[in-house]
């Protein structure tokens, strides 16, 4: 049944598509879902419970109001071709181009769509490396969508996708354009699919059909021959699958006795088998021919190509093809190109064909393909295996494998050596180039634990020579390490070493990576395999030895940063920019992006800063895009710690949606939006932010793992929950003590000391000060000496406050030196409270400069927070007796309230941020709505134009303190 009363044809039946029924929620489902675009919608459901039909019928309804259909399948045979689902829809959008405003990323996809090239920007240069390639394409695809309106991308069968083509989805459903949505198909039994995390696609499972769905079904069909009896033995017989009692009735057509019991009894076996079968034998023979070479072909073919395979000349192809047409054995599949309506009937079809025809149909297909320029290696390869020759499939699997790699299609080329490798009875030498094939493309796709998986199972072949086992275990340990996050890799990269002893450059790559590893007190080897590494290039002369031996000389720099070794910053000076080749320019961008996060680390921001521009820089003429993306977080990441706070989060979020593949983006974007919130008294919505970003954070990025852990720290802290507060500080605690890495700074220091006195654990705070002091000692580690400071007033704030207030004082002129004017405000806050009871003066005067800073940064529960404790001092606006009317005007208090709720802070945060019971704030959230006339949502458009609160909740008047002690 059709949804919104559109007609559905009572007599549509054969020849002419089957009437639409049930499937009325999920049409709806469908509709609604892409016309809140942007949207990922998935359907769901087994083979043949008409999950095609059900988005033919949304799109047809859809197209009617404007939106533009672009549909892509994908095929168990495919050959290579980057994304080549995407990129066949892209060719339909032909005549949409004239006119769009496509920006210059879109020219990448020239080289995939010549027939569109003259509708596109001109091309840019391809880049050498691989994964800059990928990003391209990528943003080429978003780009070309986001430029075309209302249009909805239709992928089909996404349980054959490849590699590639699913990078590429999930890059998409991560960041779609606004007036995009993304409709995809894939049977309910295989999950692998699935894209993960990376949205919450609306998700439509297809069940079976009703019996008064099948009998509305046959209605269509057969009008008043549809008994009852019969559309019972329909629904006993398909089990409501739409396939099953459609194939059913093509075949009840043509029988002579048209009841139920010539249905139930008729003389064929039950299901889909018998219907499909019945039509089979009922063909020509020139139909039968062409039904064959089809079921052999298994994918969507030419007319040519089908009547070449099946042996026949050119008429006689044709009136083949016009026969299974009309028998509804095969459809049009594209334009000029046919196939089975389902793959059920083509397996059926299949089989159908004596197993001495099928083989000689196989060999056959080898025959044409190989005349073919370029030859489809992929379909090479299937149909020799399937004609039996084993060794020959081999060697054509291996050219197919070579090809996709050549034509960047690394996903099916990791498919195909897969297939390779899966087998037992292959010799050692093709197991060793199969194996080495998918160690260096395995960083290019997506399904690397799949591909780790069959990496380990072929290292268990003692008869690999003993270097080519260690070349693969090298690209295991990596893969391992940076896509999987398991520091077992390291284990793995050790055993390489070993293996190596005769790669001497390959071997000089796994020590690199341990050279910087700090697990399990790895980082006191650090040194030895960095001497092991440059020696075992040191005495090269082979030019491709070059960036090898760059990449050990800027290992020595990082070491040398991250113990805090003043020499090395000289040293980076040095590092060459210019006139270096550009594979050592590649790695020198990197390079100084490691370094300049190193620096940043250590407190050195505005070193920081000025590596970052240079690596942006080299980033943009070498044409690395991912890493000129890092370097643009890595720069809001300085614009946070200095206090630029305006206009920050637009930035982060210009910035994911221009990189949708960059993880590091979004990563940053959650802590900073869970800092801010903290800082604005939205307790929950910090807590949020701080665990999305520490959702699959992978283990061996322990730096990140601790700065999360300060959050949460910090916002239990403030929710006045010391268990919670130390519970999310002990951890990360021990993760620090085992790396040692105490130069750098992530937060934790600080608010594990203030969590471990809040619990009763002061032995665990005075240890964890006295770690961090030898840890720091005589090291150029500034902002990890602020801590420190901080931490030690923490410690004597109780026992001994002037102690404290001169640690606090210390850390404040700390922070302003390195410039980070929250940290510092945070450290004046502290160090006017040590000042309380000793000199209220010098402590209201540092209250008030850090009420200031906080309120100029949009910090507004830091400067509640002071102006709270001002007001225990006794500082006031004004000495006027008593309580002031208000009337309608919202009192100074209220204004604080209402400020709070502007920027989506629960009650119980602004209870929390301003010291009130939650039954005070309801009043005065009560008040509030009263006299502004709004709802909690109309607060922050109705507030501002009264009290001059900006749109990121500043007010114009900075710090005022007040006398309302409401």
């Amino acid at each position: 049944m059709r949804e919104d009363g559109d007609a559905v044809d009572r007599n549509a039946g054969f020849g002419r598509g089957f009437a639409f029924v049930g499937r009325r929620h999920e049409l709806g489902q469908l509709v609604d879902a892409v016309r809140r675009a942007p949207a990922v919608v998935v359907v769901e459901g087994d083979a043949g419970m008409g999950k095609s039909r059900l988005v033919r019928e949304a799109t047809t309804i859809l197209e009617r109001e404007g939106w533009r259909v672009v549909t892509g399948f994908c095929h168990p045979l495919r050959e290579p071709l980057p994304y080549g689902p995407v990129v066949e829809a892209l060719r339909k959008v032909g005549p949409w181009l004239p006119g769009a405003e496509l920006p210059p990323t879109a020219g990448a996809l020239a080289p995939l769509l010549p027939d569109l090239a003259g509708l596109l920007p001109p091309a840019p240069p391809t880049p050498d490396d691989p994964g800059v390639a990928r990003h391209q394409l990528i943003q080429a695809v978003r780009s070309v969508l986001a430029s075309l309106g209302r249009v909805i991308v239709v992928v089909e069968d996404l349980h054959w996708v490849d590699d590639a083509t699913r990078e590429l989805l999930v890059m998409l459903a991560r960041d779609l354009p606004d007036h995009l949505a993304l409709v995809l198909t894939w049977r309910a039994e295989d999950r692998s699919c699935v894209l993960g995390g990376a949205c919450r696609p609306t998700v439509i499972r297809l069940a079976p059909l009703t019996e008064t769905d099948v009998a509305e079904l046959a209605g269509a069909v057969l009008g008043a021959r549809a008994t009852p009896e019969l559309c019972a033995v329909l629904h006993r017989r398909s089990e409501g699958l739409p396939l099953v009692a459609e194939e059913d009735l093509l075949t009840f057509r043509h029988q002579e006795r048209q009841d139920a019991a010539a249905l139930e009894h008729a003389d064929v076996p039950l299901g889909l088998r018998a219907a499909i079968t019945e039509r089979l034998v009922a063909l020509s023979p020139a139909g039968a021919a062409v039904v064959d070479a089809a079921a052999v072909l298994a994918v969507p073919a030419t007319e040519a190509l089908l009547t070449e395979i099946a042996g026949l000349d050119p008429e006689q192809g044709a009136q083949g093809l016009i026969d299974v047409l009309d028998a509804a054995v095969l459809r049009e599949a594209g334009t000029g190109r046919y196939g089975f309506r389902h793959v059920l009937a083509q397996q059926v079809a299949y089989r159908h064909i004596p197993g001495p025809c099928r083989i000689r149909l196989h060999r056959r297909a080898v025959e044409v393909f190989e005349t073919h320029d370029p030859a489809p290696l992929v379909q090479v390869a299937h149909h020799t295996l399937a004609a039996g020759d084993h060794e020959t499939w081999l060697v054509r699997v291996e050219q197919a494998a070579d090809q996709a790699v050549a034509l960047g299609d690394t996903g099916t080329a990791a498919t195909l050596l897969r297939q390779i490798l899966n087998r037992q009875d292959i010799g050692a030498d093709r197991r060793s180039r199969a194996a080495l094939g998918l160690a260096r493309i395995a960083s290019a796709g997506v399904d690397y634990a799949a591909t780790a998986s069959v990496l380990t199972a072929v290292l268990a072949d003692h008869r690999l020579p003993e270097e080519v086992r260690g070349e693969i275990r090298l690209g295991l340990g990596l893969i391992m390490l940076n896509l999987a996050g398991d520091p077992a890799g390291f284990c793995e990269l050790e055993r390489a070493v070993e293996e190596l002893g005769t790669l001497p450059r390959k071997a000089a790559r796994a020590m690199i990576a341990l050279a910087l590893n700090e697990y399990d007190g790895a980082a006191a080897h650090a040194w030895e395999w960095l001497d092991r590494a440059e020696q075992a290039v040191r005495d090269s002369t082979d030019e491709t030895d070059e960036p090898v031996r760059t990449d050990v000389q800027v290992t020595r720099l990082m070491l040398m940063a991250r113990a805090g070794d003043p020499a090395v910053w000289p040293l980076v000076d040095r590092l060459p920019r210019r006139d270096a080749a550009e594979p050592v320019l590649r790695r020198m961008c990197q390079a100084l992006y490691n370094l300049s996060e190193a620096a940043l680390q250590l407190g050195h921001d505005r070193r920081a800063r000025g590596l970052m521009l240079e690596s942006q820089d080299l980033a943009a003429r070498t044409e690395n895009a991912p890493l000129e993306c890092l370097t643009r977080v890595r720069l809001l990441r300085t614009d946070w710690l200095a206090g630029r706070w305006v206009g920050l989060d637009e930035q982060y979020d210009v910035l994911c949606r221009a990189y949708p593949d960059v993880r590091q983006a979004d990563l940053d974007r959650a802590l900073y939006r869970g800092h801010l919130a903290l800082a604005q008294g939205k307790h929950s919505q910090a807590l949020e932010h701080f665990a999305a970003a520490g959702r699959g954070r992978e283990t061996s990025e322990a730096d990140v793992s601790m700065s999360i852990a300060a959050g949460l720290t910090a916002v239990r802290l403030a929710q006045n929950d010391p268990r919670a507060a130390w519970a999310s500080a002990e951890p990360a605690v021990t993760m620090l003590r085992r790396l040692g890495s105490w130069t750098r700074t992530t937060g934790l220091v600080p608010v594990a000391v203030e969590a471990a006195l809040a619990g009763g654990h002061r032995e665990e705070a005075e240890r964890l000060v006295a770690d961090a002091a030898r840890g720091v000692r005589d090291r150029d580690a500034p902002a990890a000496t602020a801590e420190l400071e901080l931490a030690a007033g923490l410690l004597a704030r109780d026992s001994a406050p002037a102690t404290a207030a001169e640690h606090f004082a210390t850390a404040r002129a700390a922070w302003q030196d390195i410039g980070r004017p929250y940290h510092a405000a945070q450290a004046a806050e502290q160090l006017a409270n040590a000042l309380v009871r000793s000199c209220p003066e010098d402590a209201a005067a540092h209250l008030t400069e850090a009420a200031h800073v906080h309120s100029g940064l949009g910090a507004i529960a830091d400067a509640m927070r002071c102006q709270h404790t001002l007001r225990a001092l006794g500082v006031e606006e004004s000495a006027r007796r008593g309580r002031r009317g208000y009337g309608d005007e919202l009192s100074p208090r209220e204004l604080e309230v209402a400020e709070l709720l502007s920027r989506s802070a629960t009650n119980a945060d602004i209870a929390e941020t301003l010291f009130l019971s939650p039954r005070t704030v309801e009043k005065h959230v009560a008040r509030i709505l009263a006299k502004l006339g709004t709802d909690r949502k109309g607060v922050r458009t109705t507030l501002a134009p009264s009290t001059g609160i900006d749109p990121v909740g500043r007010s114009s008047d900075t710090f005022t303190a007040t006398t309302d002690h409401s």
